[in-house]
């Protein structure tokens, strides 16, 4: 059975955050909140990890992953970043956007869009995933909560523990985080492109 960690929204308890960054760590899948809704998370390079979340959302191997990084010195390690790209994700970010860039050689080839050799990068505002990823000191490999043949994404911890103690390794309760989902941004081609329209000002981008 899953660990069931109830952290304050605002004031994250330092200490389950970093039993949270071990649990991650070590190899550990986990459910935690974000500035959108409920993510599925795991340590980047895990590719245990990441099988496993890839059968609970019963996805294939097609399936985009997102890295959940602490800021745009970090997301820079991960994706190229041109001028255009740089500016517009540091006047909007933190915030619930996800952003599709080029991958650099540090992000696993299994994790990579095969056609384009892209990744999703988003910096979340949320108090609990920005302590969590401060203290794990690398990104968070994620992807949303969304079960299989469900049209929105878990938002009841309590239900999470239910459908799925026994298939992750940690749950963090952080109270309701809403079920919609980030606005997805291209930023491959030199003009900023809305994919998805989700949660989020995108008056910066269209206008």
């Amino acid at each position: 059975m899953s660990q069931f960690f109830q952290i304050h929204p605002d004031n994250p308890q330092q200490r389950l955050i970093a039993q949270a960054a071990a649990i991650i760590r070590s190899g550990g899948v986990i459910i935690y909140p974000t500035d959108s809704c409920y993510a599925i998370g795991c340590h980047l390079g895990d590719k245990n990890a990441v099988d496993r979340i890839r059968r609970i959302r019963q996805v294939n191997n097609q399936h985009d992953f997102t890295l959940v990084c602490r800021d745009l010195t970090e997301v820079g390690t991960y994706a190229r970043l041109d001028n255009i790209a740089f500016r517009l994700i540091k006047n909007i970010t933190p915030g619930p956007y996800t952003f599709i860039l080029p991958a650099t050689g540090e992000v696993p080839r299994r994790l990579l869009n095969p056609k384009r050799k892209t990744i999703g990068v988003r910096i979340p505002d949320n108090a609990i995933v920005k302590s969590l990823l401060d203290s794990l000191g690398e990104p968070i490999m994620s992807t949303t909560l969304s079960l299989p043949g469900e049209e929105y994404p878990m938002i009841d911890p309590y239900e999470m523990k239910d459908t799925l103690g026994h298939q992750v390794d940690l749950i963090i309760d952080g109270g309701f985080c809403g079920m919609e989902p980030t606005s997805v941004v291209s930023l491959l081609d030199g003009v900023p492109e809305v994919l998805r329209e989700g949660k989020g000002d995108l008056s910066a981008i269209v206008d």
